[in-house]
């Protein structure tokens, strides 16, 4: 249970600090943007 909160905290959250993005979608718009 635990590690699967983690795994959505890490990737499937929305953080405001990422622009309002998932840290998977920043991720990906940093790859496209480089």
């Amino acid at each position: 249970e635990i590690k699967k909160y983690m795994t959505y905290y890490n990737n499937f959250r929305y953080q405001w600090n990422l622009k309002k993005m998932t840290p998977v979608q920043y991720r990906n718009h940093l790859l496209h943007a480089a």
